[in-house]
């Protein structure tokens, strides 16, 4: 018990406005106090799966329980909200591993898995690479060497569900105390894998579509307990992830290190003389994709970065320069559907 008579619980499920929590003494309902959803000004300040919270009871005696304060997150996976607004959206909060999980089949794509790491260092908790559905690739000898080399120093764990081969290496990240958040696109078979390692079913599934794109199975955030100990996160899939904040120092050590070697400190690695990075590339020695994603994603956090210091004007001015490329394309776009108006074709 704390102050004023406020108790310690986790949030183990979140869906829109309603929690549930884990108390000492079982899973209750409960809902943000007045004052806490006030002082929130973005959706990362409202609690999410993982979070530790203060609540006012520990049983549902009278009703909802409030959770009046969220204490102090050691880790917690980010995205930007999806859409066109600015907002920030907590994924999972208190994880000790992240389990980025992609199946060996159309899902495959590195340039997501390193969009995945750099969010997830970023995170301050430590990302595993998950390959799925392995009994669905013919190659997957020739599909690991292409992780490896886009996750130096990240433990890659091959998996199916059909035989459980890899499970026995997952659960070894499932210790006693320990947190993991499942984190993937829809259908790559997080909420299967949870399943087996509950020993029930405890989380639906769905059969992935005829051209391998996923069906969201898992439509809110969801704490487990596991019976042998630990915890784990369901999150549903997402099939768009945009940068909140990233660590690209970590996910993309092997460029940085190149970029030290460059002639000019601010070196854009793009037609510079004596630029390392470009000369990688040339040498076949980093592969010219990875170079264009780093690149992007560095664009997306200036952009992000710039957004955070203006004001709502300002961030709409900007959005619009970057969708039309100046506000004179944007008026002769105007000026031009006003002509067009009420004219049939």
């Amino acid at each position: 018990m704390y102050g004023d008579k406020l108790h310690l619980a986790r949030v183990s499920v979140q869906h829109k406005d309603i929690y549930r929590i884990i108390t000492e003494c079982g899973e209750v309902q409960a809902r943000v106090s007045g004052k806490l959803g006030y002082s929130a000004s973005v959706s990362a300040d409202y609690p999410v799966a993982g979070d530790w919270v203060l609540a006012d009871r520990v049983d549902d005696g009278g009703g909802d329980a409030i959770i009046h304060h969220i204490l102090t997150r050691k880790s917690c996976f980010e995205r930007k909200a999806a859409g066109t607004g600015y907002d920030r959206q907590a994924v999972a909060a208190n994880i000790d591993t992240v389990f980025i999980c992609m199946s060996l089949n159309n899902n495959f794509n590195l340039r997501r898995v390193e969009r995945y790491l750099s969010i997830a260092w970023d995170s301050m908790a430590v990302p595993v690479i998950v390959l799925t559905k392995s009994d669905l690739c013919d190659n997957v000898a020739a599909k690991l060497p292409e992780i490896y080399s886009v996750a130096a120093g990240v433990d890659v764990v091959v998996t199916s569900s059909l035989n459980e081969d890899g499970y026995t290496t997952i659960k070894k990240y499932l210790n006693k105390g320990k947190t993991i958040a499942f984190i993937g696109s829809s259908g790559v078979g997080k909420s299967t894998m949870i399943n087996r390692l509950m020993g029930e079913e405890v989380l639906a599934t769905r059969e992935i579509r005829d051209d391998d794109r996923g069906r969201h199975a898992t439509t809110h955030r969801q704490l487990l307990v596991l019976p042998g100990g630990g915890v784990v996160i369901d999150t549903p899939g997402m099939r768009e992830l945009q940068i909140a904040g990233a660590d690209l120092s970590r996910s993309f050590a092997d460029i940085e290190e190149l970029a030290e070697k460059c002639r000019f400190r601010d070196c854009r690695h793009e037609s510079e003389p004596g630029c390392a990075v470009r000369q990688a590339v040339v040498n076949g020695t980093l592969a010219a994709e990875r170079l264009e994603n780093y690149k992007k994603l560095q664009r997306e956090m200036v952009f992000e970065e710039r957004k955070s210091k203006m004001t709502p004007a300002q961030a709409e001015k900007l959005k619009v320069i970057d969708m039309m490329g100046s506000l004179d394309a944007c008026k002769k776009v105007q000026n031009a559907s006003r002509k067009n108006k009420g004219k049939r074709y």
